[in-house]
């Protein structure tokens, strides 16, 4: 098969875990451009925190961990500006970050497909095609949404979006919209609605796992990792993050709560043309429908190589794919950046040079 260019390793997207992985391959005196590339559909630096919305400050969301050698920058997203929108200051620091380390990101560059080129690999994009031996997957959730279906969804006359389409609170002034997620990102949503919507409605698949503080709990996250690295391992979906760890009642959540502002009711039965029916027979109206209901891996172009497995998910272990020794997925399961995918950077990288 002709492609464009050959090169040893392919690192597909520059978010945190591609970044991660990026800086050890340096370390280990890998040439970027040489010896692995970094593919990136993304204009800038920032990975999906550049497409979040403005209003997003660090500090209201998962915390955001810090790359593996940041310090050599002086930079910490824990010491970071909170009144800045969160997208801002991690796309400064990314691109920061890739200069120092000499990353040479190719951007914007869309990946269609991974397919076999006998022993090795053929990486297609929209600028052309590269061999490589190995494939590092570190494309993050962002492009892949997931909204549950629920009978009459298409009946709805009103606006649905997902938490990737969401822009600003304006959008629904003088509007009634119902949030439907239980995670920080519906949490977040019904602060900045309030006062702003006509008609505002919380609702959630499984009851809001509380934790009287208002940092995570250590041993519920370590749960919910090992949740993650089972299913990982068994080829399984992947479960909900945080239905294992669990929501903190920070000061601003908790004032929420105390006003009757974030108490969730459960899940509605069916769409109508002008809102929501519970099955108590109850309805109330909506011109929107906000799904915070989270993310799905986003493999499709790794479809050719048929890692998934009949029960929904790609069996890895430690950042490699049990399947295709070739196939390295970063930021995927208990990797998952949200929970520290820097930390899995030096273990794919480390396997990568073994194998070369």
């Amino acid at each position: 098969m002709r492609f464009d260019r050959d090169v040893p390793v392919v690192v597909i997207g520059s978010g945190q875990a591609g970044l991660a992985v990026s800086y050890y391959l340096r370390r280990f005196e890998l040439a970027a451009g040489q010896d692995f590339v970094v593919l990136d559909r993304g204009p800038g630096a920032g990975g999906a925190w550049q497409h979040r919305w403005p209003s997003l400050r660090l500090g209201s969301a998962h915390r955001v961990h810090d790359l593996p050698g940041m310090a050599e920058l002086d930079l910490s997203f824990d010491t970071a500006a909170r009144d800045v929108p969160a997208r801002d200051i991690v796309a400064d620091y990314y691109r920061r970050y890739e200069e120092h380390f000499q990353l040479h990101v190719e951007r914007p560059v869309t990946v269609r497909s991974v397919v076999n080129s006998g022993a090795d690999l053929v990486v297609h994009t929209d600028r052309g095609s590269i061999g490589t031996r190995f494939v590092v997957n570190a494309t993050g959730t962002w492009g892949a949404p997931f909204i549950p279906h629920y009978p009459g969804v298409m009946d709805f006359a009103g606006r649905h979006l997902h938490t990737a389409d969401y822009v600003s609170a304006e959008d629904f002034r003088d509007k009634n919209v119902i949030v439907v997620g239980g995670g920080t990102s519906a949490i977040g949503f019904m602060l900045e609605l309030e006062g702003v919507a006509s008609g505002l409605t919380w609702v959630a698949r499984r009851p809001i796992d509380w934790l009287d503080s208002e940092q995570l709990d250590v041993e519920g996250a370590a749960e919910a990792v090992a949740a993650q690295d089972r299913a990982a391992r068994a080829g399984q979906a992947l479960p909900s993050i945080v239905s294992g760890t669990g929501v903190p009642k920070t000061r601003r959540i908790a004032a929420g709560i105390h006003r009757g502002l974030l108490v969730a009711k459960p899940m509605f039965s069916v769409l109508e043309p002008g809102g929501a029916r519970w099955a108590d027979g109850s309805v109330v109206p909506a011109d929107a429908i906000i799904w915070a209901t989270g993310f799905r891996p986003e493999l499709r172009h790794l479809a050719p190589l048929k890692l998934r497995e009949a029960a929904g998910g790609v069996t890895v272990g430690s950042g490699a794919s049990w399947t295709d020794p070739r196939i390295f997925l970063a930021g995927y399961g208990p990797q998952a950046s949200t929970i520290g995918a820097s930390r899995a950077g030096r273990t794919i990288a480390r396997q990568i040079m073994a194998l070369l």
